[in-house]
Order: structure tokens, then C-alpha cells, then sequence
């Protein structure tokens, strides 16, 4: 391929026989073989890795970049063919759910691509193999990578196997809900109001902190809901406040 070529542009990690066997397990666990592993393994170079390398690594953050857009072209285009009863804003709020750095994290621990992720020492004592965000953005750069690597049709296929499920889930309201959003969402309507987040307290050293965190909602506080970031805290109170306001225990309104 035209981009393959260029590959003399990138400067990812060396793939030396260790890590070629360890990338060729992971394409077979995924289902999906690279023409030029050197892509496969610049998509799970990490800042961090790249940062502490003596050598002058790139990291994925510019595969990370190509492979959003990717994503959301397939995605898009899968919802405009196949759900035509549904209106716009419907797609668009499946689509935010089935490309959330929730999803993502999860379709990426299913792929077990914690276990290949190359990152710096500090990253590493902080637990940044098992972090949301890192696991996210790795999942966009492989579909980048494979993307330069083989191909549209490819990234495709790839992509739906792994979202369509994920698609199935929203519609079938089994997904993970975006509590904050909904909260805000009763407590502009029912009250005209937004909810409040306050910390109540920290706990652990830095690399392991706990955050406890409250929602007030129209003058009562919810919670605290626990989490490993605030982020974190937040859904988890918001999804105490939610509950208990909207009488829905694990269920929300479904895509129409």
C-alpha cells in the first residue's frame, strides 16, 4: 500500500524476536494479521515510553488521532445503513456511547491490550496499564494503525466486530449509562437546576488515591460515590442520585 511505503517516516520501537512473538499473539487474538508489525508496535507506544527511551522513539499519539476518525466514519456509517427508524439524534447518542473512552477501555481489556502497551517506568508504578484513558487511546491507534497498514475495508471489518455488539447493547439498553448526564438532565427538567459535585475526602498515596465524592441535587446531598479519579467519584455519585430520584435502579430511558 501507498502508505506502507511511507513508513520510513515513522520511528517506532524496534520489533526484535521477543516482541514480534508477542505482537503475532495479539493479532491472533484479535483476529486481524498486520502486513508491517512495526505499525502494530508504534500503536502501543505510549508519551510515556517514548519520553524515557534513549532512542528516538515516535508514540501513537498521532495513530491515535487517524484512528478516531476512522472510527467514527465506520460507526456513522453503520448506523445511517442499518437503524433507518431511527431520527438523528438517536445515532448521534448511540454513536456517543459506542465511541465513549468506556466502551473503548473495555473492547481493549477484552483484547487484553493492557498486556502489550509499552510504557514508562513511571506510568508503569501508577498503574497505567489498567488506565481508561491509556487503554482508550491505544484501542484508536491499532485501528489507525491498521488502517495505514491494510487498508479502509479492513479497519472495518475490524471495527465492526468489535463495536456491533456494543451498538447491540445501547439499543437493547444493557450499555454502561452516563450517569452525569442523566443527572444533569432530570435536574434541569424536574428542578431547573444543575447538580453540584463536592469532594468529601482523599485517601491513599499518590500513585493510589481514592476519591469520595457528593451530587447535590435541589438542596440534597447524594452519595458519596467512590473512584479511583474524580471522574470517577463523580458517576458513581451521580449514579446514587439518579437512582434514587428517578426510580430506576439499573435502567434508563431507552433509544427510542
Amino acid at each position: 500500500m501507498a502508505f506502507a511505503k511511507n513508513l520510513r517516516n515513522l520511528h517506532p520501537p524496534i520489533v526484535d524476536n521477543a516482541r514480534k512473538k508477542e505482537l503475532q499473539l495479539f493479532e491472533k487474538n484479535a483476529g486481524i494479521r498486520f502486513r508491517k508489525l512495526d505499525f502494530l508496535n508504534l500503536a502501543f507506544s505510549h508519551r510515556s515510553y517514548a519520553n524515557e527511551s534513549k532512542e528516538n522513539f515516535d508514540n501513537n499519539e498521532k495513530l491515535e488521532f487517524l484512528g478516531d476518525s476512522v472510527l467514527g466514519l465506520v460507526v456513522s456509517e453503520y448506523l445511517y445503513l442499518n437503524l433507518k427508524d431511527k431520527n438523528e439524534g438517536d445515532l448521534a447518542r448511540i454513536k456517543s456511547f459506542v465511541v465513549s473512552e468506556d466502551t473503548l477501555a473495555d473492547v481493549a481489556r477484552e483484547l487484553k491490550i493492557d498486556n502489550f502497551i509499552l510504557i514508562g517506568k513511571g506510568e508503569e508504578y501508577s498503574g497505567g496499564r489498567k488506565k481508561k484513558a491509556i487503554l482508550a487511546d491505544c484501542m484508536e491507534a491499532i485501528i489507525g494503525a491498521y488502517f495505514i497498514d491494510s487498508g479502509f475495508q479492513s479497519a472495518k471489518k475490524f471495527i465492526l466486530k468489535l463495536i456491533v455488539p456494543e451498538i447491540t447493547k445501547v439499543i437493547e439498553n444493557k450499555h454502561r449509562k452516563d450517569y452525569k448526564t442523566l443527572i444533569q438532565e432530570f435536574s434541569q427538567k424536574n428542578y431547573k437546576t444543575y447538580p453540584k459535585y463536592n469532594l468529601v475526602k482523599k485517601s491513599g498515596p499518590d500513585h493510589d488515591r481514592t476519591f469520595w465524592i457528593e451530587v447535590n441535587v435541589n438542596g440534597k446531598n447524594y452519595g458519596p460515590g467512590s473512584g479511583k479519579n474524580k471522574k470517577e467519584a463523580e458517576q458513581k455519585a451521580a449514579s446514587i442520585a439518579y437512582e434514587a430520584l428517578s426510580g430506576e435502579s439499573a435502567s434508563v430511558k431507552k433509544i427510542r
